[in-house]
């Protein structure tokens, strides 16, 4: 017997409004509270010693991450192909189960906690090294620097409104079609304007990267290394407006995504929750929310910005140079809400992964030779079960801002010259960490309608 899935989210939700949240909450912001206050104290050589790397080996670049990408595109070929032509269910179709639970989630988890491994199943770098190859030439059009990463960050939000808005974004046809165009595109793209596009217009391949700036495994001058959270954010050289705007879309989004599925949400929509009539329902009340949400984090994060600079009397910097170096250290927030939010989903959905990959027809047979596979969601069947979840999912959440609080002192530090200017900089960027502690554990903690 196989269970549904549905059924065991609204089982742990529950729970969730049996738990002393309230508590759970108060001890999170706590801890972000005191790693601030704990930064008065330390010195600020030692803010900076935390995100210095063990250097590990010498390394150099090779091939060898062309052959895996052509693999990788392999791969996703013939998921397109599974997609269109497979089970119409999406729990048992391997496409949206690869794209929707390994990829946007295990592979970000990995991304962001581990190493760098987008750089070896990028789907675009070897298929477009054998065409350049075939052809005999390189790209032939120059993208011009005024349009800077715009296109990247149009390339992400609409891969963020179709995940949102879309009436169907799991259907295997339609997520095969929506997949192959966006392979196709940036691939044209990355042949026609080289790896600049890459960088600059692939808005999930530069969302991946900035991910892999927190990865404690990373590249240095000397080689490989190995550091805490976020040494390479640190390390690396500024960011560009453009990348600095996305950091904030990728927390802005993320948040959304837990935002439009609560209560407090479909109350503003004017729907009940308890009789959700869709997504189709709701398209452009998604898509404006998602853009509102965006709007009003980039002006918050902004104000603090400025706001500290002024309570440091900061006179060598600018607005538009700290907005690019502060950016960066709401990633961990990013990533940090990215597990809390989809940790339960992934826990169950990744039993239905192994059933997909050792049968892919849905037909009954087994090609990995696992023999019969059971999914199991009875881990949210009891309170204590779901009280360890539940603190594993708070626990990512302040987790993730005790080292952006961290991280942004560490840069403060680097660039503003004195720990007094520094400190003093930072007293608004921590409130609004602070705050926004409480708004993530909020959004964990509250009843969701779909």
């Amino acid at each position: 017997m196989v269970s549904d899935p549905a059924q065991a989210h609204t089982s742990e939700g529950g729970f969730v409004l049996l738990l002393p949240t309230d508590f759970y909450i108060a001890s999170g912001v706590f801890a972000v509270a005191l790693t601030v206050a704990f930064m008065a104290f330390l010195p600020s050589s030692a803010a900076v010693r935390i995100f210095t790397p063990l250097r590990l080996w010498r390394s150099r670049p090779n091939g060898l991450p062309r052959a895996t990408s052509l693999v990788s595109a392999a791969v996703l070929m013939w998921l397109v192909y599974v997609g269109l032509n497979g089970s119409r269910d999406p729990l048992a179709n391997p496409l949206p189960l690869t794209i929707w639970t390994v990829w946007w989630v295990g592979l970000v988890f990995v991304q962001g906690f581990v190493v760098d491994l987008w750089r070896w199943i990028n789907p675009w770098t070897g298929p477009v090294w054998v065409l350049q190859s075939l052809m005999g030439r390189q790209s032939q059009f120059r993208l011009s620097p005024k349009i800077g990463h715009s296109l990247g960050v149009v390339s992400f939000l609409g891969f963020v409104a179709f995940l949102l808005a879309d009436i169907a974004p799991s259907d295997p046809a339609r997520l095969a079609r929506a997949v192959a165009a966006y392979w196709l595109l940036h691939l044209i793209g990355n042949l026609l304007f080289g790896h600049r596009w890459a960088l600059r217009a692939e808005g999930i391949g530069m969302v991946m990267q900035l991910y892999a700036r927190l990865a404690p495994f990373g590249r240095s001058a000397q080689g490989r290394a190995f550091g805490f959270w976020g040494w390479q954010t640190v390390r690396r050289r500024v960011v560009s407006p453009g990348l600095a705007l996305l950091c904030l879309l990728v927390l802005g989004s993320g948040s959304f995504d837990g935002v439009n599925e609560t209560f407090w949400w479909l109350a503003q929509l004017g729907l009940n929750p308890l009789e959700f009539p869709g997504r189709s329902a709701v398209i452009w009340q998604t898509l404006v929310g998602l853009m509102a949400s965006n709007v009003l984090l980039v002006a918050i994060f902004a104000a603090t910005l400025w706001l500290g600079l002024r309570l440091g009397r900061v006179t060598h910097v600018s607005l538009a140079t700290a907005f690019c170096l502060f950016a960066p250290t709401v990633l961990p927030i990013a990533l940090g809400y990215h597990f809390a939010h989809y940790f339960t989903s992934f826990l169950v959905e990744a039993q239905y992964v192994r059933i997909a990959l050792t049968d892919p027809w849905s037909r009954g047979q087994d090609f990995l030779g696992l023999g019969q596979i059971y999914v199991t969601t009875g881990f949210f069947n009891t309170q204590d079960s779901v009280r360890v979840l539940w603190l594993c999912q708070a626990g990512g959440v302040v987790i993730g801002h005790i080292v952006a609080v961290l991280l942004a002192h560490a840069v403060a530090v680097r660039h503003f010259g004195s720990a007094r200017t520094a400190l003093l900089s930072q007293v608004p960027l921590a409130i609004f960490m602070i705050c926004y502690t409480f708004f993530g554990l909020w959004l964990l903690a509250s009843p969701r309608g779909f």
